[in-house]
């Protein structure tokens, strides 16, 4: 018996969204919403969908960018998209990570690192990321990514969410890239 080689690594490719890359983000929108649900208790609505003012903004909003991350396999196949990034402010004095997301079958590899620290790098300046405590793996995520982008020039506090007083207060992540 031989051992073959595991699969050629792959490249992942991060760029902005255009408006041909909707359908897919709207389907990633699904999954990422779906994911969060376990979090926020949010349930989908009478048409099987979630919330999605903030992925309609990215499209159609001043000030909104979206960023797509697809994995190139070394084969030379089609490209995969794993994830996306939506950001608003970036227009204005500070910039905030709106949603975040990363595919199951990519996560734990680096992706979602490399993803967020090219966000942080496109839009240079101050930087606030939300999450919840109730997501643990969300917390060191965001720890570990604020301090691979600064060091310890980072701060954290809670903010109650707003009109929503029923759920326990966002931790935000405060920084300034360079």
């Amino acid at each position: 018996m031989t051992n073959s080689p595991g699969p050629a690594p792959a490249h992942l490719t991060i760029r902005p969204t255009t408006p041909a890359d909707r359908p897919v983000l709207e389907r990633l929108w699904l999954l990422f919403r779906h994911d969060m649900s376990e979090v926020s208790r949010a349930l989908p609505d009478a048409s099987g969908q979630f919330r999605r003012e903030r992925l309609d903004a990215a499209f159609t909003d001043p000030g909104w960018r979206g960023l797509v991350a697809h994995l190139d396999p070394a084969d030379g196949g089609p490209a995969s998209p794993v994830g996306f990034a939506l950001v608003r402010g970036v227009d204005g004095p500070t910039r905030v990570l709106s949603s975040f997301f990363v595919v199951r079958g990519a996560r734990r590899a680096g992706i979602g690192r490399q993803l967020a620290g090219q966000v942080l790098a496109s839009f240079p300046g101050r930087w606030e990321i939300a999450f919840q405590d109730a997501n643990p793996p969300a917390v060191r995520f965001w720890r570990a990514v604020a301090t691979d982008a600064v060091g310890q020039a980072w701060t954290e506090e809670h903010r109650a969410v707003p009109d929503r007083p029923e759920l326990p207060p966002d931790t935000w992540i405060s920084l300034t890239t360079g």
